[in-house]
């Protein structure tokens, strides 16, 4: 099969596009022909080499897919040739603590798809069958692949780890990128009023189309413009994936009780801090990493009940698979940056 693949870590002049083994589905796994692939930065950072994590090489990489279920493998059931799906690109093990409570992404062994196991950049991949969903109706095969990733990690990071309600504040820096976005479409469908930030007048109108109440520019004293718009309150929810370059305009513009969301650091994983910030304004910084199966499927059932779709930024062919690296990597994107892959 064709794929979009790397030999060694490094720069995007390391990927290669060339014929890699067709993968096998095994016992409870499924093999999906994709139509369509979505970059992440994690492609990013697994392209680059990632501390402690180790991962045969040759490497494909890539968590997110669309595509059309090829072969089952034993012990499967419910799922057919020929069935249109989307799947949960998080990796468990069910035996642990945490996934016998449900926890899957606290699991002890938990992985992502592309990133510790060859992944979505490719035409085939195989994935277990209980990580599969239908392909929402009501999306392209482009919006279809953009989902899974971004859409899953906003629901659990907003809606269940951050408790977000109807009339709270939400500040989302860096509204560019995929999880930023799905945070500020979800806020919206929640009841929120939604700030967001960018250092990019293009981004920051398109956030308007989707609903976003005030834009900031990066360039301001972002928590002296959000004090200004909430008669000195703050935000009750942040939501920072950005890192080093905003986290103190994070810890400044909360409000008392606030909570301070983080799922990433795109700028750097040790910002400066100001502890007597947290415990003064009684702040409560939570992580959030992926999403629970249970995550997957509400998230699922509020996509296809509200008709939310994700925001494509731009379409390449697997065979341009290392310009869409190097968009990714430039930040310029507004949404999604989306593989074409042709099957047979």
């Amino acid at each position: 099969m064709r794929a979009l693949y790397f030999e060694n870590h490094g720069q995007t002049s390391n990927l290669r596009v060339g014929d890699r083994p067709l993968p096998e589905p095994g016992p409870g796994q499924v093999r999906v022909r994709l139509k369509t692939a979505a970059l992440n930065h994690l492609d990013l950072w697994v392209l680059g080499g990632m501390p402690g994590i180790e991962m045969p090489l040759p490497h494909i990489g890539g968590a997110d897919g669309a595509g059309i279920v090829d072969a089952v493998g034993s012990g499967v059931t419910g799922i057919k040739a020929g069935d249109e799906v989307i799947f949960n690109p998080g990796l468990s093990c069910g035996r642990c603590e945490f996934c016998r409570k449900g926890e899957q992404s606290l699991c002890v062994r938990f992985g992502i798809l592309g990133e510790h196991v060859d992944g979505t950049f490719a035409e085939a991949v195989v994935v277990p069958a209980g990580n599969l969903a239908p392909k929402p109706a009501h999306l392209s095969w482009e919006e279809a692949a953009a989902l899974p990733l971004t859409f899953l990690t906003a629901w659990r990071m907003l809606l269940n780890r951050g408790r977000l309600r109807a009339g709270e504040t939400v500040l989302i820096h860096g509204i560019g990128g995929g999880v930023a976005l799905a945070c500020l479409q979800l806020a919206k469908m929640a009841g929120a009023r939604v700030f967001v930030t960018s250092r990019s007048e293009a981004k920051l109108e398109k956030a308007r189309e989707l609903g976003a109440d005030e834009l900031i520019a990066s360039s301001a004293n972002v928590a002296r413009e959000v004090r200004g718009l909430t008669g000195k309150r703050g935000a009750d929810v942040v939501v920072d994936s950005v890192g080093e370059a905003t986290w103190m305009h994070s810890l400044k513009a909360a409000a008392k009780g606030g909570r301070i969301l983080t799922c990433g650091a795109t700028t750097g994983p040790n910002p400066a801090e100001e502890i007597r910030l947290i415990f003064w304004n009684q702040l409560s910084v939570i992580g959030s990493t992926m999403g629970s199966d249970e995550d997957w499927r509400r998230m699922l059932s509020a996509v296809n009940a509200s008709g939310l779709k994700p925001v494509v930024d731009t379409v390449f062919a697997l065979e341009d698979g290392r310009k869409a690296y190097e968009r990714l990597a430039g930040g310029d994107q507004l949404g999604k940056i989306v593989l074409a892959i042709e099957t047979a």
